[in-house]
């Protein structure tokens, strides 16, 4: 036990000292708007903060409202910029994505920046009131379905981007199109990298669909950060504690969602994949065109989504 224990602590040690990947740019904001799913907290938090400070108008989507206003309320105080707006949204419930789209689109004509930055791990077994396996549903339907409802925003504003919190963990995963709602064989831990892979085959589809419309996307792995993500897991939760000087602070985690927001010269690696701000490679099941272009049809399938 104490080998591994050393092992693992190399480990983490090795990953906190190549960390890296800091976001340069000094790109302003000012007039922009920004919608960050699940900013109430975590990395999310920190993105907001930053975007905030470089004078946006951030709306915190979040299903939790007091915890959001909490947040609001501290960034508007660190920034001095009152435009930190909190509105309902519950990922797991396609009505209150779809009551979030609608409010937004009556409140704001503008939309330069979506960051679908919120999910959850290694959940028991559930489904949600649509009938979703919950990873599935929060991580991946919930963001294609805003993403989708946001569209026409972000092409009027274009130049916009999208940025989509994958993880490393896709490496892992498989899209079983045979069970996607995990009804014949579930595991807590690969449901969570199926839903990471569905984050990347989502932005690489989604790229190809908007070449020529200004709106550039890219999915981001932030790293291994302290944060509540794996609340789930009292064993995660007690690894998380333990090895906490090895892991990456939230502010650490939020670079390379910062990075893909903001850099400026990305669109040409619109639809890669990134980490430590900068491109990197995906799983050989990530980069499968086929696979993302199904991904794509099921998922307007599941949520009833028209194509044109």
């Amino acid at each position: 036990m104490l080998v591994v224990l050393g092992l693992l602590t190399s480990f983490l040690s090795f990953l906190k000292f190549f960390a890296g990947g800091v976001c340069r740019t000094d790109v302003q904001l000012f007039g922009k708007v920004v919608v960050i799913t699940g900013a109430n907290t975590g990395i999310g938090k920190e993105t907001a903060r930053e975007l905030a400070r470089r004078g946006a108008r951030v709306y915190i989507a979040c299903r939790d409202v007091l915890k959001g206003e909490s947040a609001a309320s501290e960034i508007q105080a660190d920034t001095k910029n009152s435009q930190v707006l909190v509105r309902k949204l519950d990922l797991s419930d396609t009505k209150s994505i779809r009551a979030f789209a609608e409010g937004f689109l009556a409140e704001e004509k503008q939309l330069h920046i979506l960051i679908n930055n919120a999910g959850v791990m290694l959940c028991p077994y559930s489904k949600t009131a649509d009938g979703f396996e919950t990873h599935l549903a929060v991580n991946h339907l919930g963001h294609f379905l805003l993403t989708h409802l946001l569209l026409g925003r972000l092409k009027e504003s274009a130049p916009a981007r999208v940025v989509n919190l994958s993880s490393v963990a896709h490496h892992l995963g498989k899209i079983r199109f045979h069970d996607l709602q995990g009804d014949k064989y579930y595991n807590l831990g690969f449901a969570y990298c199926h839903s990471k892979l569905a984050n990347v085959l989502f932005t690489r589809e989604l790229a190809k669909r908007l070449k020529g419309t200004g709106v550039t996307t890219y999915a981001v792995h932030p790293g291994i950060v302290r944060s509540k993500l794996v609340r789930h897991s009292f064993l995660l939760c007690l690894l998380w504690r333990l090895f906490s000087p090895f892991l990456k602070t939230t502010w650490e985690g939020a670079q390379t969602s910062l990075h893909c927001a903001l850099a400026e010269g990305l669109e040409p690696l619109s639809g890669k994949y990134f980490s430590d701000c900068k491109k990197t490679w995906v799983s050989p099941r990530a980069r499968n065109n086929k696979t993302a272009e199904r991904l794509w049809n099921v998922s307007c399938e599941l949520l009833g989504i028209q194509q044109e």
